[in-house]
């Protein structure tokens, strides 16, 4: 049986499109096996090639689909893969289920297909169909095999082509269902959510995708009423602290069924649940600002949560044991260990108008005490012009020339780089570093660089890095970073570094987040995920 879906999803997961698909490559097909016969074949039932091409015609196949059908089938020398013993496989219910609760949850209707399960349903009603000679059941074998590959595309890798139109530029993970079906057979369809190749932050969304469900169903949430400029805090009483609380009932912020106007410790801790959860220092005082926030309807969560998953299905199911991760609509870098979450803390990043790109790479190096090489566009927006504005313009900033065409600005607290960056080799320019301008890190919104990110705690992360290494103690690593002496140290062992960009997720306490898209990358995608919707 798991031979069956062996080479079933490993035709699956090269299949990068669906009937639609304008397809630009042809795929290779695999030689026919014609070791296997009815003596030591799987199933007992067979069926001409010529057949299948027939069904290909007909059905107006794309070619790099027909060549993954043509390869699967050759592979197991043209036996069927979904009926046997005069049966239905055990395994067919288990896909039909998987492929209706992810259109049920997603709303992804793009691979529905009505026929199947009325063709399915006559084959269980009329034990006719079982003839090898039925016309019925080679085509819904057929068709069952093309719907796999289908759902396997759009479930598990995600419905969007081109992550890089998006802005993406993390390679997109490569989707190794084989274990997964594998395990699925043999558990005869239990617990699918486990065998799922997909990373585990996506189940953890689609849970709250149903509950947002839920509430949209029931009405939806309540609207606060425009407070203007007043702000509640704990001790207070007010109507619209009814509403507040109305509100947070509604998203589980808080708990009980108290609704009167008094600003209880409850409520308190209920306003700084909700904070946390949406970007918010943690005052736990409600003003303008939370209350938009609170105000913006569950249909715009809704659709967040699914353009969140979207992007959940192009990253690793299992991401490598040690490495960082800078979400930049959370302005946080987090460090994992072991496959661990070890520690985090916050970053500041490029404006709107100079985005982070998102990519990955691996850190290499580090570099204490750096020079600052000011980049193209800002010597020539800024330093040029103040040079003519001011002739002591490079001295007054630390700055020299180096060469003809460059600046660069010396090591020391001045500098822009702070007394450490981290670099991980890509052609964006884009890397790590201390920063002198500290208070940046005070505000919930830090999107001020030029695309760089800027460290709160670099050192920490310096040490870190350096944990193995004898020589680089705490001492050594403070006096690397003051000396005003550029030093390169080359990592003995480089570390992937991920910058994503996720404005929904579930924290470490099952919480889920929300943030701002910051960068509009949110509404791309509903652009795609949308527009027929």
């Amino acid at each position: 049986m798991s031979r069956i879906f062996q080479i079933l999803t490993v035709t699956a997961i090269v299949f990068y499109g669906c009937k639609e698909s304008k397809e630009k490559k042809e795929s290779p097909v695999a030689p026919r096996d014609t070791t296997i016969n009815v003596n030591n074949s799987y199933s007992e039932l067979f069926f001409d090639s010529t057949r299948m091409e027939q069904y290909i015609v007909k059905e107006k196949i794309p070619d790099t689909l027909a060549n993954r059908i043509r390869s699967f089938y050759n592979s197991r020398n043209y036996q069927y893969a979904w009926f046997l013993d005069g049966t239905i496989a055990e395994y067919v219910p288990t896909f039909i289920e998987m492929q209706s609760n992810y259109i049920g949850y997603s709303g992804d209707s793009a691979i529905y297909d009505p026929k199947l399960n009325v063709v399915i349903d006559s084959i269980k009603n009329n034990k006719d169909s079982f003839n090898v000679k039925s016309p019925l059941l080679l085509s819904t074998e057929l068709r069952l095999t093309e719907q796999f590959f289908r759902f396997a595309h759009r479930a598990w890798a995600g419905s969007h082509e081109q992550p890089k139109d998006l802005g993406w530029f993390i390679p997109r993970k490569k989707v190794d269902v084989v274990s997964q079906l594998d395990s699925l057979i043999k558990n005869k369809g239990k617990d699918v959510e486990r065998y799922e190749p997909v990373n585990r932050q996506y189940n953890l969304l689609k849970d709250y995708l149903v509950k947002y469900y839920d509430i949209q169903k029931a009405g939806g949430w309540p609207t606060i009423p425009d407070i203007g400029k007043k702000t509640y805090k704990s001790g207070d009483s007010a109507a619209a602290i009814v509403h507040i609380k109305k509100r947070l009932i509604a998203s589980g912020d808080l708990k009980g069924k108290d609704t009167s106007n008094l600003f209880t410790p409850e409520l308190d801790e209920a306003v700084k649940t909700y904070e946390a959860r949406y970007g918010f220092t943690e005052d736990g005082k409600v003003n303008n600002k939370l209350v938009a926030e609170m105000n913006k309807p569950v249909g715009d969560r809704i659709r967040q949560l699914l353009i969140n998953m979207e992007r959940i299905r192009w990253v690793p199911a299992d991401p490598p044991a040690d490495y960082l991760l800078i979400n930049i609509p959370e302005y946080r870098l987090h460090v994992y260990e072991d496959g661990k979450h070890a520690w985090d803390m916050g970053v500041v990043v490029g404006t709107p108008a100079h985005n982070t790109v998102i990519f990955s790479g691996d850190l290499q190096y580090i570099v204490f005490s750096p020079y600052w090489n000011v980049p193209p566009g800002i010597l020539k927006n800024e330093v040029l012009p103040g040079i003519k504005k001011n002739p002591n313009y490079l001295a007054k900033h630390h700055m020299e020339w180096n060469g003809k065409n460059n600046v660069r600005q010396l090591p020391g607290p001045w500098n822009s780089l702070g007394a450490v960056k981290f670099l991980f080799p890509n052609s964006y320019n884009i890397y790590l570093h201390d920063t002198p301008s500290r208070s940046l890190f005070d505000r919930d919104q830090r999107a001020f660089s030029h695309g760089c990110i800027r460290l709160h705690e670099p050192k920490r992360l310096a040490e870190y890095l350096l944990r193995n290494e004898p020589k680089w103690d705490s001492t050594s690593i403070t006096k690397a970073m003051k000396s005003n002496k550029e030093q390169y140290v080359t990592l003995k062992q480089t570390i992937p570094v991920f910058i994503g960009y996720f404005t929904a997720w579930v924290d470490r306490q099952g919480r889920l987040n929300f943030r701002d898209d910051v960068y509009g990358h949110d509404k791309k995608m509903a652009e795609h995920l949308f527009a027929t919707k």
